[in-house]
């Protein structure tokens, strides 16, 4: 048995503006607070009303990809005129990708043309994730994704059916400060007790249950997720 991930679950003060926001920027189709996408990328983006401000660096953020310079200017255009704005995190003047952010200080990347990590990803290059390579085998074998990159204690998977690739950057990996902002969430066909075993027995950790009937979880980094039945 495996499960699927169906949406990405983003912390937000004002869930419908953020939502307007990723719609402007990645094309997406909104509904209410939630987005659908219109490519490849099989889950959705679902903002979840929180009173808790952004306050330290996320651990997961987009890539988006960039088919030549003045494609990637136009993006960053579109982020700033639609209320994004540029963040430092750190990254040196040579790179060639640029670090934005959304309106609520949610980190994203406008990578730079000629990647050839994400050449054949679309315009959702990939989700990245501070993490293990142990969590990265996880998310594989908990989502039945295959490992597209393992070197360098770095791992990375993608569906079957295409889409971003997920990826993990490796050591140093950082406990988890707080609540996570962007969380996955998954639903498994048929016994959800059983697909909540079989998550506990690679490494997850059971932690609760929400007041809607979803599995709280974490995985082996600490991560937290959830976990329903369709």
């Amino acid at each position: 048995m495996a499960c699927d991930l169906v949406a990405l679950d983003v912390d937000a003060l004002d869930p419908l503006r953020l939502a307007r926001f990723w719609a402007g920027v990645l094309g997406w189709e909104p509904d209410g607070a939630a987005l659908v996408p219109t490519d490849d990328t099989g889950f959705r983006l679902r903002f979840v009303p929180t009173r808790e401000p952004k306050a330290t660096q996320n651990r997961r953020h987009l890539d988006l990809t960039s088919t030549s310079l003045e494609d990637q200017r136009r993006t960053v255009q579109r982020a700033l005129a639609l209320g994004g704005r540029h963040v430092d995190v750190g990254q040196r003047p040579e790179e060639d990708h640029v670090v934005l952010g959304d309106p609520e200080g949610n980190e994203f990347c406008v990578i730079g043309p000629g990647n050839r990590f994400l050449a054949d990803c679309g315009f959702v290059g990939a989700l990245a994730c501070d993490g293990s390579q142990a969590v990265g085998h996880f998310w594989s074998r908990a989502l039945g994704w295959p490992l597209v990159w393992d070197q360098d204690q770095e791992t990375a998977i993608r569906s079957p059916h295409g889409g971003p690739k997920v990826t993990w950057g490796g050591p140093p990996v950082e406990p988890p400060a707080g609540d996570d902002r962007w969380r996955f969430d998954l639903a498994a066909d048929g016994d959800l007790r059983a697909e909540v075993e079989r998550l506990v027995s690679l490494g997850a950790t059971r932690v609760g249950t929400a007041r809607d009937g979803r599995v709280l979880m974490t995985d082996p980094d600490g991560n937290g997720y959830t976990v329903s039945t369709r």
